[in-house]
């Protein structure tokens, strides 16, 4: 997959990539989270119930587990240039669609093409990392794109709810669209025009069964969320969703160029990057949402509060990401995974037992150790599975493991939140000993299951090997 010399001194620049690509991770991540806070206003304009109001961030999700894949493998057949500008511009148009939409179904098509659009961006911008910069300066990289995302959680909902209530929601929208189109002559300037060498064809029907499956099986685990998982929306797509990984097992063991090589998925290191990736997603999301519903229900702050407990950990995300990366480029990646895991369990845990009361300090104190802990897993975790794989296979397989990601993020909150919900109908006192109060009692046993969780990633990561660490046998 090598490129011309010249497109990659030229490209792979540092500080000119990073500075397209970082902004292009930040507008992604607060596009994500700034709508939730708006919610109710846009309910109240188009006389939305919950459930319809429910599509416009599930619209934008779905469309992040199908495309993230789809643009990775793409990547090994098309330039990063055709593919970025490709990507925001679409963002644009959804956007701009977003911002006109005179009623609930255009306000979600539009979100639907966004999504389009920004499930480019976060698999681009590590391949092109990987591509394009010297080995001993990727993890650095890659640090410097996780602090973008450390920065936009915490700036997502503040600018959502202040943007959305002094100039209105479309305002957001409005300001996604300018971003977009101002990041665009910045990314054909500094990014390749030339293909991947060497770029085979692969297998379309076998994508498109993979993105219908991660699709289903998102929409229908979001429904159970909202009706139960006996709901018929619920059950069939999860249903659905496993015909059409069956499926797609069986084409890509029998067609010739399948559209992920099984030789991914033998790679020891990279198969646990890939299921650390997913569960410490699961959690993480999991947490930055049930933390912010915490502090509402539990501890009584109002929207708008709640979101101010989440910036420190988003600034600590900032600060440290870069530093991760460099420490990662020296040290490898199994320790530091293993010490990110740890941090987040033992969090998980603190949460679950003292997350109660008047005060927000302990819930603040939580989601700040669950989000230093998980970036310590996904930094290093993602320069890791990128050396492990030959340079035809890092577009698929950086593909594969951030829609392994993203589909964690969309799952890890609502698997919780059904958890939630059943513990409230049910009642009774909070499983962990150590937490002390009745009220909050299902938050507590949704932290505790995050701890249960960070043990199966725990004994995951322990089959990557020394030698995956990016840098020198570890």
């Amino acid at each position: 997959m090598a490129l011309t010399s010249t497109s990659t001194g030229r490209a792979g620049s540092g500080r000119a990539l990073l500075a397209v690509l970082m902004p292009a991770m930040l507008v992604t991540v607060i596009a994500s989270d700034m709508v939730n806070l708006v919610l109710p206003s846009i309910g109240a304009e188009f006389g939305a119930s919950e459930a319809e109001l429910a599509w416009i961030v599930t619209g934008f999700l779905l469309m992040f587990s199908v495309g993230v894949p789809f643009y990775g493998r793409v990547s090994d057949r098309v330039s990063l240039r055709r593919l970025f500008g490709f990507a925001l511009v679409t963002y644009a148009a959804g956007s701009l669609l977003c911002a006109l939409a005179p009623g609930l179904l255009v306000l979600v098509a539009g979100r639907i093409v966004m999504g389009a659009g920004a499930a480019a961006l976060p698999v681009l911008s590590i391949i092109a990392v990987t591509r394009l910069m010297p080995k001993e300066r990727r993890g650095m990289g890659i640090g410097v794109i996780s602090a973008a995302t450390g920065v936009g959680t915490a700036a997502g909902p503040a600018v959502g709810g202040g943007i959305g209530q002094f100039l209105g929601w479309p305002a957001l929208f409005w300001l996604m669209f300018v971003a977009a189109l101002a990041l665009l002559p910045a990314a054909m300037r500094v990014l390749p025009g030339e293909p991947p060498a060497g770029a085979g064809r692969f297998d379309l029907p076998g994508g498109i069964l993979l993105g219908l499956g991660a699709g289903l099986a998102l929409f229908g685990v979001t429904q159970a969320q909202v009706a139960g998982f006996a709901a018929p929306s619920s059950w069939g797509s999860l249903v659905a969703a496993v015909v059409a990984i069956t499926l797609f097992g069986w084409r890509t063991a029998r067609v010739a160029q399948p559209f992920v090589p099984p030789a991914l998925f033998t790679n020891r290191v990279y198969a646990a990057a890939v299921v650390v990736a997913f569960l410490a997603m699961i959690v993480n999301l999991g947490g930055l949402v049930f933390v912010s519903l915490l502090v509402v229900d539990v501890n009584g702050l109002e929207p708008g509060q709640g979101a101010l407990v989440m910036i420190p950990a988003g600034i600590a995300v900032a600060a440290l990401s870069p530093l991760i990366g460099r420490l990662a480029d020296r040290i490898g990646t199994r320790s530091l995974v293993l010490a990110g895991l740890t941090i987040v369990g033992l969090f998980a845990l603190f949460l679950s037992s003292f997350a109660s009361g008047t005060s927000v300090l302990p819930a603040g104190i939580g989601i700040f150790g669950l989000s230093v802990g998980f970036i310590l897993v996904m930094t290093p975790i993602i320069s890791a599975a990128a050396s492990a794989l030959p340079a035809e296979q890092v577009g698929v397989g950086l593909g594969i493991l951030q829609g392994a990601q993203f589909l964690g993020a969309g799952a890890g909150p609502a698997l919780f939140g059904v958890l939630v919900t059943a513990r409230r109908e049910g009642g009774g006192a909070a499983l962990n000993p150590l937490y002390p109060g009745h009220e909050g009692a299902a938050f507590s046993d949704v932290f505790l299951a995050m701890a249960g969780v960070v043990v199966l990633a725990l004994i995951v990561a322990f089959r990557m090997r020394p030698a995956a660490g990016p840098a020198r046998s570890r």
